[in-house]
């Protein structure tokens, strides 16, 4: 049977408290010789595919240009015990749970890729796609965030959940609904939600001053309901702590929701919430080896060190300069260069940044989307060179380790596997994944029971009979290996918060690739 505890719970980093995570002694030449492919990799065709992953996880009532055909209308009737509309959303992974944490954090980090490379994206042709899939996750938001002060935050539980395999089509399990309020406070959750809506609202600014203004009303309010009232979520929520415990506190989300309220408002207020509390709430104090829908911080670090290019930001610039230290400790554990092995990441022998065995892709993701901006922030101050204990590194160097981890997860490793389902020759055909593990609702709308599913297909050896194209899986262990079989959750299952920090790295790669950039960078 599927995991029932501590499936998707991670431990935070940092330099006094580290799993003490042995480390390759690996060269950057040979992290980037290690993971190179010689065949050059469709980096546009990655992104359209990335995309297209967001719509095999949508729940509600599926629109009419849906281009995941094998998924059906679900969870039509989410909220209506509580007398409340929770119908849409996104399942977050291979079950049908809607889990408020890493919803927001996925649409987040949706909204900075868009925000940070939105031009590329619409150079692929993509950035409709991109709003979209944006747009449905923070409509969801807006239904859930019913009053200023209460939060409904997850829909179904996984206890329920994981007692059965069965398409969403067909769900059985309960749709019960739980909310954070005054009195059940959730301040992690409510910053994530109100970073994802501020990040959104700058997304939509040109195109829809009027959703844009309306997701900023609701971001304004949940932070000051998360600051006003504050308690980790799953303090509040039981249900939610053996899936997705809040290990980093709700420090790190309340600092990441007014940053990204202060770029949404250019309102000095929320910036000087990140300065005044840059000690109190651990900004400029924890150094983080990984970055993630719990912790937060390194994302802190990396947005706060790009306002030193501007002069106007010239009075924090004392404190801005610490977050930008600790941005770079995090840039610079994820190059093996930080002083001392528990300060760095560890790599498979392939080059694959390694933190843990659950899931790892979640993290090499997001840490070649951090490391992608901040080559790109070097470059922008005059080709400054990013200094390291053991060494410095050139933009052009950083910018190439990020271009090394995405291409391993496209094929570029020694089991010659794209991670990304769908993606070239080769890919998982087994992912752990209701919906696709099981003949399609619209082929045979036949009621699959609860634990029918488990009888007639989840020990299958056969693939998939629906494709989840673009979504990233768990990936390999240390060694490169990877294992293929639907039980295997820790490898095969993939989560939106894998592939949402892929969408702009494909899009800034093809571009690069397409104008021959990479020369003059």
């Amino acid at each position: 049977m599927e995991k029932t505890v501590m499936r998707k719970t991670k431990t935070m980093m940092t330099s006094s408290s580290v799993p003490r995570h042995f480390c390759f002694l690996l060269s950057l030449s040979s992290i980037f010789t290690s993971s190179r492919s010689t065949v050059p990799h469709n980096y546009a065709d990655a992104l359209t595919k990335s995309l297209i992953y967001f719509e095999a996880q949508r729940s509600g009532r599926l629109p009419y240009n849906q281009r995941v055909t094998w998924r059906d209308n679900s969870g039509l009737t989410d909220g209506l015990e509580q007398g409340v509309d929770l119908v849409g959303g996104y399942y977050d992974a291979g079950d049908h749970v809607k889990f408020g944490l890493p919803m927001a954090f996925t649409v987040t980090m949706l909204s900075w890729n868009v925000i940070e490379y939105g031009e590329h994206i619409a150079g692929a042709g993509e950035l409709e796609h991109a709003m979209e899939t944006i747009k449905w996750g923070t409509d969801y938001f807006i239904k859930a965030h019913t009053s200023p002060s209460v939060l409904w935050a997850e829909v179904g539980d996984g206890y329920t959940d994981h007692y059965c395999w069965q398409r969403p089509e067909d769900m059985t399990t309960s749709r019960q609904a739980y909310k954070i309020d005054e009195n059940n406070p959730g301040s992690d959750l409510a910053g994530e939600t109100a970073a994802a809506m501020a990040a959104a609202s700058v997304v939509f600014r040109e195109t829809n001053p009027h959703y844009s203004h309306l997701l900023l009303h609701h971001a304004q309010q949940l932070f000051e309901f998360g600051d006003k009232y504050r308690g980790k979520y799953d303090g509040s929520i039981g249900v939610a702590k053996n899936y997705y415990t809040s290990v980093s506190g709700y420090q790190d989300e309340l600092l990441w929701a007014a940053i990204w309220l202060y770029k949404a408002t250019d309102n000095h207020r929320y910036l000087s919430y990140v300065i005044d509390n840059a000690h109190l709430f651990g900004g400029v104090g924890w150094s983080i080896t990984e970055f993630s829908w719990d912790v937060k911080y390194a994302g802190i670090q990396v947005l706060l060190s790009q306002l030193l290019t501007d002069e106007k930001h010239s009075k924090h610039k004392s404190v801005l300069e610490q977050y930008q230290s600790k941005a770079e400790y995090y840039i610079c554990s994820c190059l093996n260069k930080n002083n001392g092995t528990k300060n760095n990441a560890r790599f498979t022998p392939g080059g694959l940044i390694y933190i843990r065995q659950w899931n790892n892709m979640q993290y090499v993701s997001s840490g070649s989307f951090l490391t992608m901006v901040y080559s790109d922030l070097l470059h922008k101050s005059n080709h400054r060179k990013l200094k390291c204990h053991g060494g410095d590194v050139t933009p052009q160097e950083l910018l190439q380790f990020s271009k090394s981890q995405v291409d391993y997860i496209l094929g570029s490793n020694p089991m010659n596997m794209s991670y990304l389902v769908g993606f070239g020759p080769r890919f998982p055909t087994r992912v752990h994944h209701r919906g696709a593990s099981i003949v399609s609702f619209r082929e045979n709308k036949g009621f699959i029971g609860c634990t029918q599913g488990y009888d007639s297909w989840y020990g299958s050896k056969d693939p998939n009979p629906n494709i989840v194209v673009g979504a990233l899986v768990g990936g390999p262990n240390h060694n490169d290996e990877f294992f293929d079989h639907r039980g295997n959750y820790m490898q095969t299952e993939a989560c939106t918060y894998n592939t949402a920090p892929l969408v702009g790295i494909f899009a800034r790669l093809n571009y690069l690739e397409n104008t021959g950039f990479y020369a003059s960078y």
